[in-house]
């Protein structure tokens, strides 16, 4: 049962010997820093260094937002609660946004779904270039009806709502799940790697496409801070893991960032400070998915206001494809260059390798499934590009198929042994 007006949430109405639970680290997967507040428990996304170097108050907003972050462990309990103070935005003149979507999997398979009442609304207001913090109270999430046996338990947190965890409460005890033999895989992306306008946490492209493809994810998808920042490249250096994934394009090209003079030495310093960490981890280069208003326009995106009156806010490139001769970035321009760089590296890098995102979510996909605003997939699509991904990265011949399936890429030889080619 939710309390939408108890500032003070506790054990709803249901078992009588509710077992709470702090949550800790040991209990959450997702997170690369955990911030004590108040409240509760704040999962980033940004580990506090990256954090300390950023300045962008966009990607301090995202990297909050827990994409792909749940809570995972293990317990005969039927009945759960999780009291969450989220930060849910809104934008002014704008119908408000569905709420956040918590997932409940039980040992791995969709078990249910609900929000949170309550919480903190961010105001922001795009025209007036404003934004203001609406306090709001602690609201619970609760799951009942789970069967009752030893089973694995995972809560995954909405990807668009900042989320402090309050309390955990069963009605049984819980144990941490120790991690299996899955392979962590380490995606930084753009919003839509973050997951917009997915239907929920765990139907975000990259969720499934760790789902399909039997890996642990690690998301680093910042909406609208995929921009190559060397803090970002280090968080993904001293990160563990198994598979990395980069993908890059989108937006560079709609925040008009830099020049192609800057991005190619920029792409060559991230892959660079990456491989500083990971020296023989698979690691696939991804470009823009398919994008009409930028495939050979400029940035920067612009909003559209002109459809604020029903809701419908549209983007626009309000770049000139004529500055092209000048340096500026289309998609098309970036997904040439993203090519050659990795073909020029991977002459010495064998475990290193390049997907177009046209690949993914292309022209005729766009004919089907257009982007309702021009930048970001709906569900369907969402759907589509995590299957794509799963069959061409994780699929017999892609980057990151297991070690002896078809077509796997073999790891470099070590020093006194035979390498793939018998050298």
């Amino acid at each position: 049962m939710n309390h939408p007006q108890d500032p003070t949430p506790g054990p709803s109405d249901g078992p009588e010997d509710w077992i709470t639970t702090p949550v800790t680290a040991d209990l959450l997967r997702g997170a690369l820093d955990l911030e004590r507040t108040e409240h509760g428990l704040l999962p980033h996304r940004l580990p506090a260094p990256a954090r300390a170097q950023n300045t962008d108050g966009q990607l301090a907003m995202a990297e909050a937002q827990p994409s792909g972050v749940r809570l995972v462990f293990r317990t005969r309990a039927t009945a759960v609660e999780l009291d969450a103070l989220r930060t849910k935005t809104e934008y002014a003149g704008v119908p408000p946004r569905p709420d956040g979507v918590y997932d409940l999997l039980v040992d791995r398979r969709p078990a249910g779904r609900a929000s949170a009442p309550g919480g903190n609304v961010l105001m922001i207001d795009m025209t007036a270039g404003t934004a203001e913090t609406r306090p709001g109270p602690v609201g619970t999430v609760r799951f009942a009806g789970l069967p009752d046996r030893v089973k694995d338990v995972e809560i995954w947190l909405p990807y668009n709502e900042a989320t402090q965890l309050v309390a955990l409460r069963t009605d049984a005890p819980v144990e941490p799940v120790e991690p299996g033999e899955r392979p962590v895989w380490l995606h930084h992306g753009s919003s839509i790697s973050h997951g917009s306008n997915a239907a929920s946490p765990t139907t975000t492209w990259p969720a499934l496409a760790a789902s399909l493809g039997g890996a642990e994810l690690l998301n680093l998808g910042f909406g609208g801070g995929a921009l190559l920042d060397p803090f970002t490249a280090r968080a993904l250096r001293d990160t563990p893991a198994d598979l990395i994934s980069v993908k890059i394009g989108i937006n560079v090209v709609n925040a008009d960032l830099m020049r192609l003079r800057a991005f190619g030495p920029a792409v060559h310093g991230f892959l660079d400070a990456v491989r500083e960490g990971h020296p023989d981890t698979p690691l696939l280069v991804v470009s823009a998915l398919y994008c009409p208003i930028h495939e050979d326009t400029p940035g920067p995106s612009v909003p559209d206001f002109s459809g604020l009156s029903t809701g419908n806010l549209r983007f626009r490139a309000a770049g000139d494809p004529a500055e092209r001769t000048a340096g500026k970035l289309t998609l098309n321009v970036i997904r040439d260059e993203l090519s050659r760089i990795v073909r020029q590296r991977a002459a010495d890098d064998p475990r290193l390798g390049y997907l177009d995102g046209r690949d993914l979510y292309g022209e005729a996909d766009f004919a089907e499934l257009p982007l309702p605003d021009e930048l970001h997939p709906d569900a369907a699509a969402h759907q589509r590009i995590g299957e794509r991904f799963a069959r061409l990265a994780f699929g017999p011949g892609g980057r990151f198929a297991a070690p002896g399936a078809p077509g796997a890429v073999s790891p470099p030889a070590q020093p006194g042994t035979a390498g793939p080619a018998g050298a």
